[in-house]
């Protein structure tokens, strides 16, 4: 059944990233799905299941986009393996938490696409840093504590880790 449910989610993500999100973009910014998906599954399901499913968002988010090849698949798969690993270690994980670490991550997901250019200016760095990647990081943040606060209203996520 959890397999079922994860080709679900790996295979509407895409559809959802490109369809919804340009019309919930604040300041034409969206926040970054496949990073938040990879996170909510590696801390609710372990580190296995979040490196896994981490690693086939990014695989099907970069057959669909202009990006680096291995950039989003190795940075969805490495947070969704972090998120489990903190998950297991951390006795109570709360959405401000959940918050400040996908903020922290996906800043260094961002710096590590802006490293990924070819021979920018300085200034267009600072620029897209500060108008891009940190209100990107700060929109992935807050979906995905939002997300997380949701789920642990409606089920016992402690309950989703041992099983």
């Amino acid at each position: 059944m959890k397999f079922i449910f994860y080709l679900i989610l790996v295979l509407l993500l895409v559809p959802l990233q490109t369809t919804l999100l340009p019309h919930l973009s604040v300041w034409n910014i969206k926040p970054d799905l496949g990073l938040v998906a990879a996170a909510l599954v590696g801390l609710l399901a372990g580190e296995l299941e979040g490196l896994l499913v981490g690693l086939a968002i990014g695989w099907v988010l970069n057959l669909f986009s202009a990006g680096e090849l291995w950039l989003s698949l190795l940075t969805n798969g490495g947070i969704g393996l972090l998120a489990g690993f903190l998950g297991r270690q951390v006795s109570h994980v709360t959405s401000i938490s959940l918050g400040v670490g996908l903020l922290l991550v996906s800043l260094g997901s961002g710096l590590l696409a802006l490293m990924n250019l070819k021979h920018p200016e300085t200034s267009r760095i600072w620029w897209m840093i500060e108008s891009v990647v940190l209100p990107q990081a700060c929109f992935d943040a807050i979906v995905g504590a939002t997300l997380y606060w949701l789920l642990s209203q409606r089920f016992d996520v402690t309950r989703l880790r041992t099983e």
